[in-house]
């Protein structure tokens, strides 16, 4: 978890209701919420609303249980003319204080109009 600063996009409370048939929490609510964590880093690039056009590979190295408050942290890796990349790491803190590494991904977003047309990146932000 070295590679990103360690403040928080947004931490989430895992609730039995996202939960699969083993117990542990399903991969695509972790996925939602990497999603949503990337375009708060995005608009903090300076976007001001985005979509989300790619998401690199995904691999969970930890399950994610009923109790663990996930953090998702961001790091803006790019900001091209219209795009911004921003790597999301999550971690997993346990009931017991143990924090856990769940998995990261680099999310793409689209910097759109009201429209949904693609529009620059204001300069001079990060």
């Amino acid at each position: 978890m070295a590679d990103c600063p360690r403040e928080a996009a947004i931490r989430v409370l895992m609730m039995p209701r996202d939960t699969n048939h083993r117990g542990t929490i399903f991969g695509g609510v972790i996925l939602s919420h990497i999603d949503q964590a990337g375009a708060v880093g995005a608009l903090g690039a300076g976007c001001r609303q985005v979509v989300t056009v790619a998401m690199d590979q995904v691999e969970f190295h930890q399950p994610v249980e009923v109790g663990d408050l996930v953090s998702y942290y961001t790091k803006v890796l790019k900001v091209g003319r219209t795009s911004v990349k921003v790597r999301v790491e999550v971690a997993a803190r346990r009931r017991n204080g143990e924090e856990v590494a769940v998995t990261r991904a680099d999310v793409t977003y689209v910097n759109v109009d009201d429209d949904g047309k693609p529009v620059p990146v204001p300069s001079g932000t990060p």
